[in-house]
């Protein structure tokens, strides 16, 4: 009978490190009638800086087109006062980025936007897929070309590579 943690559990102030709360990448989103969303979304990441200090973007969508500024860097750092006057629209996801797929490297900074024959998405995401690599291959040999490295332009190809059938 233990009565205490196995030797080889790393433990902090008393819980093993698995239990204690770790941040992973801030995400926001938000939808409206306003044309103000990505100054809204500024303000949703400036919020949630503490989930990812590596890069930061916004995408915004205007019911047509999405435009989309991301960056190395605190969200304080990547976007000023002309670039999110520049980006209107009525819908907008935002993500701040603490990578645990993929390098960290512009390239792989979020939103992810993929052109589809049904018009452009955008994804952002917090997590890991555990079988990224598999889905990879196969997406590649379903002829899907990758700019990154991470996980997150995995699910984005995979939503515009399924527009016909199920996920």
């Amino acid at each position: 009978m233990s009565t205490g943690p196995r030797a080889e559990e790393p433990r902090e102030q008393g819980f093993a490190v698995e239990d204690c709360p770790r941040e992973e990448c801030g995400v926001f989103g938000i939808y409206g009638t306003r044309e103000a969303v990505a100054r809204m979304t500024y303000f949703g990441l400036f919020a949630l800086q503490h989930r990812g200090q590596e890069s930061a973007g916004i995408a915004v969508a205007n019911g047509s087109d999405i435009v989309v500024h991301k960056r190395m860097g605190l969200v304080t750092q990547v976007f000023d006062e002309a670039v999110l006057r520049e980006m209107v629209g009525i819908a907008a996801i935002g993500h701040t980025r603490y990578s645990t797929t993929g390098s960290s490297v512009v390239r792989n900074a979020q939103p992810i936007v993929v052109h589809t024959p049904y018009g452009p998405i955008a994804v952002a995401h917090n997590g890991n897929l555990l079988n990224a690599q598999p889905l990879r291959r196969r997406l590649e040999g379903e002829g899907a070309s990758f700019e990154g490295t991470n996980d997150s332009e995995i699910i984005a190809k995979l939503i515009a590579f399924r527009h016909q059938g199920s996920l």
